[in-house]
Parts: structure tokens; sequence; C-alpha cells
């Protein structure tokens, strides 16, 4: 199957629509809604008892890691109806202890209007001019319809990014970094941690666009083994494990998944240059991440249920 290497929303339904129809093993259900009402698909693979989570596109500009993961899906449906292996992974046996759950496009308006611009946002379209400084061009857009950053909405070094936020001068809705007025304020990011407080998580890749660094800390601490697991997948992708500093320090689902819940996370930075990357990146970042992607559920462990902590639960190697 062909996928391109930056689908809009009416290209990954079709995808997901065909790939759903090809392959009965594949469930597809409704993880919510954004802004603007747009669907965001949570697909389900496995059987096992051991849960992870792949999410794409917090950032509208990424929508290439929609593409990577629509990619992965597809090769991975595809090699297990056949019985092959991929990157020395028992795919059948995987299936059976393990369970993939992936969400293709977490920010679906943001995506729209990076590749589409304003005629994208409907009623929100004067707004989102405005706090685009006038500018048609919304090609490097991150935030969703309502100006906010979702990779900065949740609830872990909120309140401190908000210093950050006005040094800045960021002090709204805006193409980037604003974080929201609370944790959890966008119904985008609202959907995905009710979802992840209902599975038993074991491991979350969070992809992203672009720098090759995997990111694997919630405040500068990592939880026991993490430290190794990351240098691991660094490995296999020639990616570079780094703690992240500066505003990206700040309020993203890894630092919440590690910090708050203790899940092992880790934000993959995939490919290298300016975003949006070019389609012609695609295909070079799809190779340099793909042995991740099929190898990570081999480091998922099971784990015992977590109450959310604060930020004092947080554990160093």
């Amino acid at each position: 199957m062909k996928i391109p290497p930056c689908p809009d929303a009416a290209e990954r339904a079709a995808v997901i629509s065909e790939l759903e129809r090809d392959y009965p093993i594949l469930s597809r259900s409704l993880l919510g809604r954004s802004v603007l009402g747009r669907e965001i698909p949570l697909l389900r693979l496995g059987e096992g008892d051991v849960h992870l989570l792949y999410v794409g596109a917090h950032h509208g500009a990424e929508g290439m890691t929609a593409g990577l993961l629509l990619r992965f899906l597809s090769e991975l449906l595809s090699a297990h109806r056949a019985g092959q292996s991929v990157e020395g992974v028992d795919l059948t046996f995987l299936l059976s202890v393990r369970t993939l759950w992936i969400v293709p496009a977490l920010n679906p308006d943001g995506v729209e209007l990076s590749l589409r611009g304003l005629a994208s946002a409907g009623f929100l379209s004067d707004r989102i001019a405005r706090m685009n400084g006038g500018r048609e061009d919304c090609s490097t857009w991150q935030a969703n319809a309502r100006g906010v950053d979702l990779n900065h909405n949740y609830d872990m070094g909120f309140r401190a990014y908000k210093g950050v936020e006005a040094s800045l001068g960021i002090l709204g809705g805006s193409p980037s970094r604003y974080s929201g007025e609370y944790p959890g304020s966008e119904p985008e990011t609202a959907a995905l941690t009710r979802f992840i407080r209902s599975v038993p998580l074991s491991l979350i890749l969070s992809l992203h666009t672009q720098g090759r660094e995997i990111y694997f800390t919630s405040g500068g601490r990592s939880l026991p083994g993490q430290t190794t697991v990351a240098a691991r997948f660094a490995a296999m992708t020639g990616y570079r494990a780094a703690v992240p500093t500066g505003a990206a320090a700040y309020g993203g689902l890894t630092d919440w998944a590690v910090g708050r819940l203790g899940i092992p996370s880790f934000t993959v930075e995939c490919g290298a240059g300016t975003n949006p990357l070019p389609a012609s990146s695609f295909i070079p970042t799809w190779h340099e991440i793909r042995p991740l992607l099929f190898r990570a559920p081999l480091y998922a462990e099971r784990r015992a249920p977590r109450t959310e902590g604060t930020d004092a639960d947080q554990t160093e190697e």
C-alpha cells in the first residue's frame, strides 16, 4: 500500500479504512474529536496483556509522523499475514503477547492547517489568522485550532512553563508554544489522557519531527532502567538519547507519563531539517525509525497499576 508522506485527514481516513477492511485483526475506535470536530481515530491490534501506545502528530507541521505510523502499520499487517518476521521480530508471537494502540494524528486540525491553510479552519479561520500575525501561510503551524501547543498541555511542569512562556512573550493563543489555560484544557489532550489512565500501558512512543533525538526524562529524571532502554533505542536508529532543555522540557506527553504515571515514555524526534520536513525525507526517515517501531514492543514489560502521582514521585536511575 502506498502511504502519502504527510497524509491529510481524508488520506488518513482512506488508508485506515482500507487496512481495516483488508486485515480483520485491526480494529478502530474513536479516541475523541478535535476543536473543529474532526475524528481522532484510535487503532488497536494484538491480544496480549502488555500494552503499548504510539502517538503521532501532536504538532500540525509534523504530520509526517502520521505517515510514518501508517507505513509501519501497513508493513506490520502485511508481514503478519504472510507469516514473516520483520527486524528479527516474530510478529505472530508478538501480537499474541502484546497489544499495540496507535493514534496516527492527535492534532488533525493543526495538520490540516499546515497542509491546507486557513480554509481548513472554518469558523476559526479569522481568529487563527490573527494568531498567525495576519499571515495566510500556515505551513509551520504547530498548535491546535485554538492556538494551544498540545505537547505543552499536559500536567507536568505546567506552572513552571508559564514563566517560560512569559519570557518568550507568549501571552495567549499562538502558532506554537502556548500551553493553554490549564493542563488538559484541549479536547485532544483530554481524550488522550483519559485513554492512558484507562489502559495499563507499559510503554509510550510519541513521534515528532525533527532533530534525530530521543527524549525520555521528566524534569531531568528518568525511571529505573529507562536510560538503558533509551540508549538501545538510540543505537537502533542512529539517534541521540538526550535530555531536553529550554521550552522543550515542560508539559509534554513524555514528561507527564514518566513523572505522573511512571510509564516509560520516549519522545522520538524523527528525521533532520526544518519543519515541515519535505516529502523527500520521508523514506530516509522511515528507514531510520523502522527498527524502533518494530522492536520497541520487546522492551515493554508488564507493570503494576500506579496512582497518578506528583512531581516528587519521579525517580532517577
